[in-house]
């Protein structure tokens, strides 16, 4: 063979954004093994098991029903207040959970990162994605406790899946974010909690949206959560609240949020072995 026919190999450097789906596909079955070997020690030696997924909203519903609902003007009139925060704590439960999971995913997997190489993005997508059983059963009582209280759901109930395909998106996005952050700064982990509770209030899960000060409501739009809770609540009662434009300004936050996670990610995700 003469030399200018020799194959030749180029060793270019990746962008920060470049993504190998071929890569990321070829450690498909790694990515299914996190996401169950996370559901198992969740559950393991616990006395409720699965039943935490539906405690847990079930239990803030019924907060925000003795203590919020009974305030005027909170939830719409024709719906009751239990459906209605109900239908907004199904994504925002899993939101929580799986943006704390992700933002410990990479530390807790230290020995796991620091022995082999694999694509980094699996273990926060992986941490997320192991809560989407409890998103399944949360929805199922959902529907329980709307036909409990005789409430139809609305026919855009099919459009619920995007929604919470949003809301999955955001919650890695952002999980990256702090899974990275949280490989320098170890303080992370507990400024998550804190971050989670304030975030709660100030979403539109046990109110509606027009209880929101003028004053407030460009502030409130910059929540990238605010399309999911209200596009989800809204297509599976068929109650929205939240103008169109305020929903524009929520997705766009969303986007820049979940770019940014993405990008510091794989810009410092090259040295998580060396000082994890």
């Amino acid at each position: 063979m003469a030399a200018t026919d020799a194959p030749r190999i180029v060793i270019e450097p990746r962008s920060a954004y470049a993504v190998r789906a071929r890569e990321l596909w070829s450690y498909r079955e790694l990515f299914y093994f996190l996401i169950w070997r996370d559901i198992k020690v969740r559950y393991k030696q616990t006395a409720l098991g699965a039943s935490w997924a539906v405690l847990q909203p079930l239990m803030l519903m019924v907060v925000f029903t003795l203590f919020i609902g009974q305030l005027h003007g909170v939830g719409p009139e024709h719906i009751p207040y239990p459906v209605f925060t109900l239908a907004a704590l199904v994504p925002w439960t899993y939101f929580s959970n799986a943006l704390a999971g992700a933002a410990n995913s990479v530390v807790g997997n230290s020995q796991l990162v620091s022995k082999i190489y694999f694509p980094r993005l699996l273990i926060p997508t992986a941490a997320a994605c192991a809560y989407l059983i409890d998103l399944i059963v949360s929805f199922v009582v959902l529907l329980v406790v709307m036909a409990a209280y005789q409430f139809t759901p609305s026919s855009h109930i099919v459009l619920a899946p995007f929604f919470v395909a949003y809301v999955i998106a955001v919650a890695v996005g952002i999980g990256l974010f702090l899974a990275a952050l949280n490989v320098r700064y170890r303080d992370v982990r507990y400024a998550v909690p804190f971050l989670i509770q304030f975030w709660l209030f100030a979403s539109p899960v046990a109110y509606q949206f027009k209880v929101v000060g003028s004053q407030y409501r460009l502030i409130f739009a910059l929540n990238p959560m605010v399309v999911g809770i209200e596009g989800f609540r809204s297509s599976v009662t068929g109650v929205g609240g939240a103008p169109a434009s305020v929903l524009v300004v929520s997705a766009c936050s969303a986007l820049v949020m979940v770019a940014v996670g993405f990008y510091y990610f794989r810009r410092v995700e090259r040295s998580f072995a060396d000082i994890i």
